[in-house]
C-alpha cells in the first residue's frame, strides 16, 4: 500500500497510489484517514477518482502526528563526525508538530541562526496504538509504513543550547513525504540519500542502524504511548552540512521516493 495526502477541490484528502504505465498515480481517495484505522487498514473504504499523476498533485505532509519522536546518533559515523560518543541506548528527542512541511514547501532559515543543516532520514509512521508492548510481540504490527524526513537543524543553536528543542523545532524544519508506503523492509536494508542542488551530501543504509527499528520502537513505547499517525525519524547518516538560501535539498529513501524542498532566508 502507498498513500499520500493532497489537495483535491480545495480539501485535504488521502489518496491511494498505484503504478500506471510506470508512474505513481493517485487512483482512489480514502474516505477515512489511515491513522483512524488503528491497524485495521482493511476496514477503510475508498472511492475512485479521475487518475492524478503524483507529480502533478498538490501534496501535503502525509502525516498528522500527535508527536514526532526522533532518534539521535543512530549511525556510528554521524556520531563520530559531530565528535559525540556512540549512544548505549536510543537517544530520543522531540520535534514540534508545527515544524511539519509539505513536499515542495520552503524551508526558512531563521535570522537568529548562522548555520542550518540538512539531515535526511527514513521516517516510520505508526499505525496502531503502542505502549509497553510484550516482549514476544512483533513490533512490525505497529508500523503503518515509511516515508522520507528531513530533520532540519540550526546547528549553532543546538551547540549553544545544550539541548535540541529550539534548534530542531523551528517552523518548516520537518519536511515529510512525498508518500507513505509499507512496501519496503528497513531490516533488510534501505538506502537513504541527501542531495543539495543535485550534489550527493549523505549516503547511508538502514542496515547500518546502531539500533534497529524494533529496539527503537520498544524503547520509545516504554516511556510514552505511540498513537496512529505518530512519526519516528530514525537517525541520519554522516555528511550533514549547511543549507543556504537558494538551495534545493532532496532526501531520497529507496522504495519511497524523493522529498524535495527549496531553501530561503527568513
Amino acid at each position: 500500500m502507498k498513500y499520500c495526502r493532497f489537495q483535491l477541490n480545495g480539501q485535504a484528502q488521502y489518496g491511494l497510489i498505484e503504478s500506471v504505465a510506470g508512474r505513481d498515480t493517485i487512483l482512489r481517495i480514502l474516505l477515512t484517514p489511515p491513522e483512524e484505522a488503528d491497524g485495521d487498514m482493511e476496514s477503510l473504504h475508498t472511492r475512485r477518482i479521475e487518475p492524478i499523476p503524483l507529480e502533478q498533485a498538490t501534496l501535503l505532509p502525509p502525516v498528522r502526528p500527535s508527536k514526532i519522536v526522533c532518534i539521535g546518533r543512530n549511525y556510528r559515523e554521524h556520531a563520530e563526525e559531530l565528535g559525540h560518543d556512540v549512544p548505549k541506548e536510543p537517544l530520543l528527542f522531540l520535534k514540534a508538530t508545527s515544524a511539519l512541511l509539505a513536499p515542495g514547501g520552503t524551508v526558512r532559515r531563521p535570522k537568529i541562526s548562522e548555520r542550518v543543516d540538512h539531515e535526511g532520514e527514513l521516517g516510520v509512521v505508526i499505525g496502531k496504538t503502542c505502549y509497553q508492548p510484550a516482549a514476544d510481540q512483533d513490533i512490525r504490527q505497529y508500523i503503518l509504513g515509511y516515508t522520507c524526513v528531513n530533520d532540519v537543524t540550526a546547528r549553532d543553536l543546538q551547540n549553544k543550547d545544550g539541548q535540541w528543542s529550539r534548534a530542531k523545532g523551528f517552523d518548516t524544519f520537518c519536511p515529510v513525504g512525498p508518500l507513505v508506503t509499507d512496501e519496503i523492509d528497513p531490516w533488510a536494508g534501505i538506502g537513504v540519500e541527501t542531495r543539495v542542488n543535485g550534489d550527493v551530501r549523505q549516503q547511508g543504509n538502514t542496515r547500518d542502524f546502531i539500533f534497529p527499528l524494533n529496539v527503537v520502537i520498544r524503547h520509545i513505547a516504554q516511556a510514552m504511548t505511540l498513537f496512529p499517525g505518530d512519526v519516528i525519524p530514525t537517525g541520519t547518516p554522516s555528511g550533514v552540512g549547511p543549507l543556504l538560501a537558494g538551495d534545493v535539498v532532496e532526501v531520497s529513501v529507496g522504495g519511497v521516493g524523493t522529498l524535495r524542498n527549496p531553501v530561503v532566508d527568513e
